[in-house]
Formats: structure tokens, sequence, C-alpha cells
């Protein structure tokens, strides 16, 4: 039996982006198509199979101990970018500010679809695994406030819940704009202790 259910929900890729060193600056770069490896895209600073331990998962590694990379991508729904642009006051927000690394349309409340849910290029079968949500952090701010003046740091309190997914690349190929994702769960229900768990450790 299948453990990956084909859903109805579709999105079209409305934005790509890359961004060839972060050390030098947050935003990305647009692109007209994506060309991924099982490392994710050649050019982007943040592609690779492993990647070091940041602030993240302190709780499970010291910092900059090797992992496996699943933040190989960023993606982001136009329909929250939308809404954190609203609630911050302005007319729209520019995806490339955030370092995003890909904008869908069409699928709703994305940022809380199941983690490792896939994302299927239904022409080019290219595949994306989504690790898991994107926490909003303070990052953005000083991109956001440069071109939106007195706005900056009202980003992470309106993010929350709306910052999109961590992805990596599981089956290569190509996405371009334009593509139509759909998406795929797993056929698992919800852990029933998820609930305490989370109650014992807050």
């Amino acid at each position: 039996m299948p453990a990956l259910i084909p859903t109805n929900h579709t999105a079209t890729v409305t934005w790509l982006g890359v961004n060839p060193d972060r050390d030098a600056a947050l935003e990305t770069q647009a692109l007209s198509e994506m060309v991924l490896t099982f490392a994710g895209h050649v050019r982007e600073s943040r592609a690779g199979l492993t990647r070091p331990s940041d602030s993240r998962v302190l709780a499970q590694y010291k910092r900059g101990t090797p992992i496996r990379n699943t933040r190989q991508l960023s993606i982001l729904s136009a329909e929250d970018l939308d809404a954190i642009a609203a609630e911050m006051g302005i007319a729209a927000l520019d995806p490339a500010l955030l370092g995003a690394s890909m904008v869908i349309r069409g699928i709703p409340d994305f940022s809380h679809v199941p983690p490792s849910s896939r994302l299927q290029d239904e022409a080019s079968g290219t595949t994306l695994t989504i690790d898991m949500e994107n926490r909003p952090c303070t990052l953005p701010a000083k991109p956001i406030e440069a071109r939106h003046p007195g706005k900056g740091a009202r980003f992470k309190r309106a993010a929350q819940g709306r910052r999109g997914v961590t992805a990596w690349v599981e089956r290569e190929g190509v996405i371009a704009l334009g593509s139509t994702l759909r998406l795929h769960i797993p056929d698992q229900p919800v852990w029933p202790h998820l609930h305490q768990a989370r109650k014992d450790v807050g």
C-alpha cells in the first residue's frame, strides 16, 4: 500500500530565487527556472547533502555538527506572503527580502502541511520533500527595513505560522516558473500523544 497519498491540492510556482552567498546578504536573486540535484541548486549557498547544525537543533547536536541538509530550499506560499504584508501594513512583500527559494500559490495554510509531504512537479516529476515549518527569525528585518522604512521590525510577529517550510530534493530535475506542483501527504494519522509530549517539554 502506498505510504504517500496524492491529493487534489496543487500549486503554481510564481517565483524562484537563489542566493550564492548568504554571508554577504540574505536576499535571493530571481530565476526563471531551477535546476535541482540531490544537493539542491548548484548556485545556492545553502545547498549540499550536509550542513553544519545551528541554533534550531541545539537540543540534539552541538553547534557546527555536520548533519543531513534538510534545509536546501525555503518555500513560501503567495497567500501567506500577502497575509504577512497586510499585517505589516505594506502593499506587498518581495520574497527575495526573505531569502526565499520558491513561492507557490494554491495550497491553503501551506506553512502547516504535514512534515514529510512531497511537492511533485506534474510535468518533470521533480520532487521536493518537506521537512517542517520554517520559523520566523529577525534576519529579514534589515533588508525589509531598507525597502520599507519603519516596517522591518514588524516581520517576525506578522510571519508567525506563515513563514512557509524548508525542503530537500528527493528526485532531481527542473522546476520552472508556472510549473504545477501536486501535494502528496503521508498516509499516517497524527500521533495521539503529540499534545502531551509538547506539554511535557513546554
